[in-house]
């Protein structure tokens, strides 16, 4: 039982270290609102890294909304996504094995 308990708890580990992800790169996409305000140079290294990191998802979420001229708003569609992927997928998973793995080690 405490192995199985071990394994729920490093489970809760990689489930918080994914949403430690996700938040950086919330702050990664904040970053890429901020420079197309700004029409930074986008050959300095770090624009195109942040460039290169947000373009895909925002392409996707871009292909599918409606054409909003010049305000883009992919960028809130994509900050609610990973709001609610952390919130419901993450926090519940997370509180979700450590409780488990607690329930575990105390029958153990």
């Amino acid at each position: 039982m405490v192995l199985v308990a071990n394994i729920l708890l490093a489970l809760a580990k990689l489930v918080e270290l994914a949403s430690g992800l996700l938040t950086i790169y919330k702050y990664i996409l904040l970053a890429s609102v901020v420079i197309s305000w700004v029409n930074a140079d986008p050959y300095n290294p770090l624009v195109n890294f942040i460039y290169r990191v947000t373009d895909p998802i925002l392409r996707r979420i871009r292909r599918y909304m409606p054409d909003t001229g010049m305000l883009d708003i992919s960028p809130l569609v994509a900050f609610a996504a990973i709001y609610v992927l952390q919130i419901v997928v993450f926090d519940t998973a997370y509180e979700y094995l450590i409780s488990a793995s607690m329930t575990l080690k105390m029958r153990g």
